[in-house]
């Protein structure tokens, strides 16, 4: 007989356990979870749908929306997200599942939400999106729930032991420095220029990730920032992201200076800070394959490692 509820207190030990059963290749620590799901400003255990055969736990499905802006006022009224669910091997195809997935979208219908992603979501996001490689089920199951895929974003990974600078980046380095621009290490004055350009060129998330980053310790030779004269036009770090030392990013340039290979040298300059400091690679877990971007990395020497599929649904 299964029985079916929200989180309670006391529930983590079993959700942890049964989320590395499941999600083998996306294991989490009690930390962790506590980090990213409990301590997150949007948390509301009425979104965290469990089941259950007697007190044993079977199933979970994850449903949030925002309750705390990640920049201004906007508060993205309309959406809802799915940051991760998982089943029992033992009790897949019993519906409890589906059960689950209904309970949750009932949950962002409740609080007025008509689209629903999994998993796209920020400030804390497990993964991009599902996938299909590791979990073929899961992906299987949203297509089933009606969710469609919206785009396929890649996890990359770079062996930094044989990194070093080409002489092609040094010339293009000495090049863009005689006409006005550096590419230095962060001091407490680039700060809030360097926020402001991350929320307004690019996502709120970014501005986020480097101002907590900072918070908790994120040492300030991980951040790099360009300039062209006094104005920021770029920036990149390493670590800012759960204070994981080689995961690489946020990593952005102004899209009026693209073309002049200033990311490309954000890129080697980052890659040669984090060999210095003893690191033996650097990842990422989402970029564009065929973006600008995906297509810097890969010149660079990153290599795909994983691909995911954002998904949709409308619930409205």
């Amino acid at each position: 007989m299964f029985s079916y509820r929200h989180y309670q207190s006391g529930d983590e030990k079993q959700i942890v356990r049964l989320w590395n059963e499941c999600l083998w290749k996306d294991p989490i620590t009690s930390k962790r979870f506590r980090n990213l799901v409990l301590l997150d400003a949007n948390f509301d255990p009425k979104g965290m749908l469990l089941a259950f055969e007697n007190e044993q736990l079977i199933g979970c499905v994850y449903a949030v929306r925002r309750l705390l802006p990640m920049f201004g006022t906007d508060l993205e009224a309309d959406n809802g997200w799915i940051p991760f669910f998982f089943v029992d091997k033992d009790f897949r195809r019993s519906s409890v599942g589906t059960k689950l997935m209904e309970e949750a979208f009932t949950f962002l219908k409740r609080n007025e939400r008509k689209t629903v992603f999994f998993a796209s979501y920020a400030p804390n996001y497990i993964m991009p999106g599902i996938d299909e490689k590791a979990y073929p089920e899961a992906y299987q199951f949203l297509q089933a729930e009606g969710f469609s895929k919206l785009y396929s974003p890649v996890a990359m990974d770079r062996n930094l032991v044989d990194f070093k600078l080409s002489e092609n980046v040094k010339d293009l380095i000495k090049q863009r420095k005689d006409e006005g621009y550096t590419f230095l290490l962060a001091e407490d004055k680039d700060l809030y220029e360097v926020i402001q350009f991350a929320n307004l060129k690019f996502n709120p998330d970014w501005g986020r990730a480097i101002r907590e980053g900072i918070l908790q310790g994120l040492p300030m030779e991980h951040i790099l920032v360009a300039r062209n004269g006094e104005k920021v036009v770029g920036f990149c770090i390493f670590g800012g992201y759960e204070g994981v030392p080689d995961r690489f990013g946020p990593f952005g340039v102004d899209p009026d200076e693209q073309g002049k290979g200033l990311g490309k040298i954000l890129l080697n300059l980052c890659l040669k800070q984090m060999k210095a400091q003893s690191l033996h690679g650097a990842w990422f877990l989402w970029t564009g394959e065929k973006s600008a971007a995906g297509y810097l990395y890969k010149k660079t020497g990153f290599e795909i490692t994983r691909t995911f599929h954002v998904m949709k649904k409308d619930i409205n």
